[in-house]
């Protein structure tokens, strides 16, 4: 579709607006140094925006070592005790780190914008800035990417190296063909999405929430249950407000729809649709207890965050 409006071109190149770089999302690392990952109206019966990182937290194997007398022998390693012809036991450490587990919207829709930047930038930015935060606290990085055709997970690890690899996947994905006429639901994604966060994650989901349906709403139900949800709901002003008087264009350079917004009864139902949505998310959000940001593709991301 459509960019129809670029937003302070004096600070931000034209490329910016509509495309990610991985240096631009590498940048967001000292901002995100102030981000603290708490957000309200999440988990009913919780204190606090952030439980404690250790709960979910459990045993993860570190080595195996020689045994030692006291060592509990449900420890022993049994492959390789059989295969060095010693005995050994599994040695586990406590799990830590949090895993931060990061779903990002790249569908067609979210290649637009009439003002600020696309949808799918804004998206990239907050994935970064989410990253970036969960990284200067310790915790895991991991995520998923999802197009019309696509949809791949990173399973979550610690450092830097983390947050580049999904950096990296995220610019990536900004050059993959957004016009085929396969489709990955929204659905289909929060299934995917059930399987890969563990449980005891804070899980992040950003877009724009087409295809929202009452098999997702389940999806995201038994999601709350072990995690951390918080949904963040990008989109841009038009889709909300048309304006009063006009026919407009708008285009993907394959197609073409043009829009009068004389037309009060098609303006209502255009802005209705848009009013259900974003109802339809308000309501999932207070009644499981997760928090919910909007984020206008004119808003400051690292503003909206806080």
């Amino acid at each position: 579709m459509l960019f129809a409006k670029q937003a302070d071109p004096a600070k931000v190149s034209a490329s910016e607006l509509v495309s990610v770089s991985l240096k631009m999302l590498i940048d967001l690392a000292r901002p995100a140094a102030g981000l603290n990952l708490k957000h309200s109206a999440i988990r009913a019966g919780q204190s606090g925006g952030y439980v404690s990182r250790f709960k979910g937290r459990g045993m993860e194997f570190e080595e195996a070592r020689g045994y030692q007398p006291g060592d509990d022998i449900r420890s022993i390693d049994w492959r390789v005790t059989a295969r060095t012809g010693e005995a050994h036991t599994k040695v586990f450490r406590e799990e830590r780190e949090r895993p931060v587990f990061i779903s990002v919207d790249n569908r067609p829709a979210m290649h637009f914008a009439t003002r600020g930047v696309f949808k799918s930038v804004l998206a990239a930015k907050l994935a970064g800035l989410v990253a970036w935060a969960a990284q200067h606290h310790g915790d895991r990085i991991g995520g998923q990417l999802f197009t019309d055709t696509e949809c791949r997970e990173l399973k979550p690890q610690n450092g830097r190296h983390a947050v580049l690899r999904f950096l990296n996947a995220i610019s990536s994905q900004d050059d993959v063909n957004q016009l085929s006429s396969e489709s990955v639901t929204l659905e289909y994604v929060l299934a995917r999405l059930m399987h890969h966060a563990r449980p005891g994650s804070l899980v992040y989901i950003i877009s724009d929430f087409r295809g929202i349906n009452e098999q997702v709403e389940t999806y995201l139900a038994k999601l709350s249950r072990h995690c951390e949800v918080v949904l963040i709901f990008v989109y841009d002003p038009l889709e909300s407000h048309l304006p009063e008087k006009g026919r407009y264009r708008f285009t993907d350079d394959q197609r073409d729809v043009v829009i009068d917004t004389g037309d009060r009864q098609r303006l209502l139902k255009y802005q209705q649709h848009f009013t259900q949505r974003l109802n339809q998310l308000e309501q999932i959000a207070k009644k499981m207890g997760l928090a919910l940001i909007q984020c206008s593709t004119t808003d400051d991301p690292i503003q909206r965050l806080r």
